[in-house]
């Protein structure tokens, strides 16, 4: 496994292209980028079942690993995480009824064992966002968000929006899972799946 996935901190980009969503992943410690991008990332927009890819260059010549939806159509998604090779490397699970006020999602192994949860920490700010949902381009509207990874009571990092630029910018910190529980590789396509895979 490339250690450069490794990390505890990562800077998420979205870019803007046409008919793709594509992320680039770096990492990041102090706020700063510390090194070359580790990942790049390409979802189709409209497709009918989720097939998200990490490729280890902007060339997508090297695929690290992919997020794969179980059926077209799943109000609570599950989305297997596994290596280029085909190994599973975990499952995030959509947590639909709670999602419903407040964005939730299970992190599970390939056994299905959870592992970790992320939910929205703020229960205004999620309310608000989706109110802002049904304003005309209310897409554009920036609300900030922060998601907790917890396992337990025990919290083991966040996901938050940032806004450095136009387009969506993220901060992924897991440096609290000093046991290392939570797969880097599963953390970071949580961080995507929660830009990608949901309407927040």
């Amino acid at each position: 496994m490339d250690d450069s996935l490794q990390r505890d901190r990562f800077l998420i980009e979205q870019l803007v292209r046409p008919v793709v969503n594509l992320y680039r992943i770096s990492p990041q410690a102090g706020g700063q980028i510390t090194g070359p991008p580790v990942a790049f990332v390409r979802q189709k927009r409209m497709a009918f079942r989720e097939d998200i890819r990490f490729f280890a260059d902007e060339s997508e010549t090297t695929e690290l690993f992919r997020i794969k939806a179980r059926r077209v159509i799943d109000i609570g998604g599950r989305y297997d995480v596994h290596d280029a090779e085909g190994r599973p490397i975990g499952v995030l699970e959509h947590q639909f009824r709670k999602s419903l006020l407040r964005s939730t999602w299970r992190i599970l192994s390939p056994d299905d064992e959870e592992i970790a949860t992320a939910a929205e920490k703020n229960q205004l700010l999620a309310i608000l966002r989706r109110v802002i949902d049904f304003v005309p381009y209310g897409e554009w509207v920036p609300i900030p968000y922060d998601f907790v990874i917890r396992h337990g009571e025990r919290e083991l990092g966040h996901f938050t929006r940032k806004f450095l630029s136009l387009r969506d910018t993220y901060t992924l910190d897991v440096a609290n899972d000093t046991e290392g529980r939570l797969d880097r590789r599963l953390a970071i396509a949580l961080g995507i799946g929660l830009d990608a895979l949901q309407n927040r």
